[in-house]
């Protein structure tokens, strides 16, 4: 999409959007609700915007929003782990309609010396995809349940349906390789139908 036609997109989707707020900004809160994040503090900065949450498991997260349809590279990169550094963060997530170059997903996913930066797609929509009658409930199957439930069925993890990290579903909780997602469905004959999935890289 050229900066035109995102333009464009953005005056058609403007009355989801509070004023001086970006598409991109948009994406973050719909992040933090879907996650069930605590917003802390946002900041605006000269190329874009940070939140500072707080995760269900009360360790501090930071949310950068970069509003830019060019090329975003490792610079980038620099920038966003520059802002967690201010804010004593070591997790981070960025959200971009930039094209990402594999310079910067490589340097997004951390090593020794930096922390690792999750990067949401660009075709990350900018409404709640769980509000659509045909996108079914997802949640993240926490430790304990986990286990009960693996013994419950007498299977191991990856015998599971599998689900790729990259699905739009698995990335609005914020699914990561190794998890398992429980995904409810409604039936017309059971009321409510549960299935299982093994969240893979992809």
């Amino acid at each position: 999409m050229n900066a035109v036609d995102y333009n464009a997109f953005e005056k058609c989707w403007g009355y989801c959007l509070s004023a001086g707020e970006t598409i991109d900004e948009r994406k973050a809160q719909i992040l933090i609700s879907l996650r069930g994040y605590k917003l802390v503090s946002k900041k605006k900065y000269k190329d874009g915007s940070s939140f500072l949450v707080k995760t269900g498991e009360g360790k501090k997260l930071l949310i950068y929003c970069l509003p830019t349809q060019g090329t975003v590279g490792v610079q980038a990169m620099n920038q966003v782990r520059k802002v967690m550094k201010e804010q004593n963060v070591e997790r981070g997530v960025l959200v971009t309609g930039g094209r990402l170059t594999q310079a910067a997903k490589q340097h997004a996913k951390g090593s020794s010396k930096r922390p690792p930066v999750e990067l949401i797609p660009r075709i990350f929509p900018s409404f709640n995809i769980f509000g659509h009658v045909l996108v079914p409930k997802h949640e993240i199957v926490a430790a304990d349940d986990r286990e009960k439930l693996l013994n419950e069925y007498r299977v191991q993890p990856y015998q599971l349906p599998r689900l790729k990290a990259s699905d739009p579903g698995a990335k609005a909780i914020g699914a990561k390789p190794g998890d398992i997602v429980r995904i409810i469905r409604d039936s017309p004959t059971a009321g409510k139908y549960t299935s299982y999935r093994y969240v893979v890289e992809g």
